[in-house]
């Protein structure tokens, strides 16, 4: 039953997760668009009033004027539309997530002995201090004479990010390095509203309310952190999708992958904004299609050459289709089973099954990359497979490959 629910509660977490990040992340993009789309007012008398750039838009068989004033306008609004709940909201719910899934279940997502032997709560621990610290650490930055240099400032967060990344896979299993490096990314974006965005949009407010002048520092500082909140954002987005992808967490060189891939993320991001402020340049994403291109490459499975392969085949062993089955069904089986014998499944994972010898033979190209290829599963090998039973596993498939 406990893992019945905890299905249950995975599901109704990811689902509200996935809704409030798309109108996070849609509002985010969308006013990074706006601000580098706005145009001088054509009117005098908005320029009069402190307008600083306005657009026109048409959508859903409708006409849009939006303006944006260089401060603040001369009068508030009755009605003002203030917008973080998005935000929030997806960070409860991801914090929710990451709690169920890779603390809750830590000794099945987050702890891989191969990696390093963490307790439960020691692994829980680094977790939470990685969301605070990386939080701290980028607000220091930002504040400092270093934050105040654009090209200086990027340099320091790839060799900050670059280390968490690399820190974090020395830790955790793959997954749980991956999950936690976009969960400090998410924990900054979020920060950045809590305790930047908006208390320097309330003190806009409020000095329009008392009569004093706005501080215009409180736009400079948001802008900046908005800019950043958008270059993480497809960064983090492949982080809540590389789950799936095992060639990606569980290569052996996991921790560039993922600084390759973030660059990738971050760059395609530098290439809208700069296309949205009317300075397009191919430069950014012409680099991330060839980053991305090498990555693809570097990680290509490599075929054996024919004299290595017949040299190898006259001292393997080859094990039977039954051998295999009996490897799978004491390694794997207790969770990728009709009834899973797991405490923490209460269903087949992505619906694989080995039921018996003829599953296993159906599903040997899977069975061969995850177990053998990149070593993902079992997850956190938590029955234990070894070393010997992979390459039995791997001759297996090699010659069944063979003689198709």
């Amino acid at each position: 039953m406990e893992a019945y629910l905890l299905e249950w509660l995975n599901l109704i977490g990811r689902w509200a997760h996935l809704i409030t990040g798309i109108a996070w992340i849609g509002a985010s993009f969308y006013f990074v668009w706006l601000d580098n789309h706005l145009q001088p007012p054509k009117l005098a008398q908005d320029t009069d009033k402190g307008v600083g750039g306005e657009l026109w838009a048409v959508h859903g068989g409708g006409f849009y004027q939006s303006q944006k004033y260089k401060v603040a306008p001369p009068e508030l609004p009755d009605t003002l539309h203030w917008f973080k709940w998005e935000a929030y909201t997806t960070f409860i719910t991801g914090a929710f997530l990451l709690a169920l899934i890779y603390w809750y279940q830590a000794e099945i997502y987050l702890i891989d002995p191969s990696v390093m032997n963490l307790s439960k709560p020691v692994a829980i621990g680094i977790g939470m201090f990685t969301l605070a610290g990386g939080w701290l650490i980028y607000d220091q930055l930002c504040k400092s004479a270093i934050g105040q240099k654009e090209n200086l400032m990027a340099l320091a967060l790839l060799v900050v990010l670059s280390f968490a990344a690399w820190a974090l896979c020395q830790v955790f299993s793959g997954r749980g390095a991956y999950l936690h490096f976009g969960a400090m990314l998410g924990t900054i974006m979020v920060a950045n509203v809590f305790f930047i965005i908006m208390p320097g949009q309330r003190d806009l407010v409020a000095a329009k309310e008392q009569g004093r002048v706005p501080d215009p520092i409180h736009g400079i500082t948001a802008k900046q952190r908005s800019v950043h909140n958008t270059y993480f954002t497809l960064p983090v987005l492949f982080v809540m999708i590389s789950n799936h992808y095992s060639m990606t967490y569980a290569h052996e060189y996991n921790w560039l992958i993922l600084i390759a891939m973030s660059l990738v993320g971050a760059l395609i991001r530098v290439h809208f904004v700069k296309a949205h402020f009317g300075k397009p340049s191919p430069i950014p994403m012409i680099t991330a299609v060839l980053l991305l291109v090498g990555i693809i490459v570097a990680l290509a499975p490599r075929q054996p050459s024919a004299k290595s392969t017949n040299q190898s085949n006259a001292t393997t062993v080859v094990p039977t289709l039954t051998e295999v089955y009996t490897i799978v069904e004491a390694r794997c089986a207790s969770c990728h089973h009709d009834e899973p014998t797991h405490p923490g499944f209460a269903a087949a994972p992505a619906g694989i099954k080995f039921n018996d010898a003829d599953s296993v033979a159906a599903q040997a190209g899977a069975i061969h990359r995850q177990s053998v290829v990149t070593r993902a599963m079992p997850i956190g090998n938590l029955t234990g497979m070894t070393d010997e039973e992979r390459q039995l596993i791997a001759n297996w498939f090699a010659t069944n490959k063979s003689n198709q």
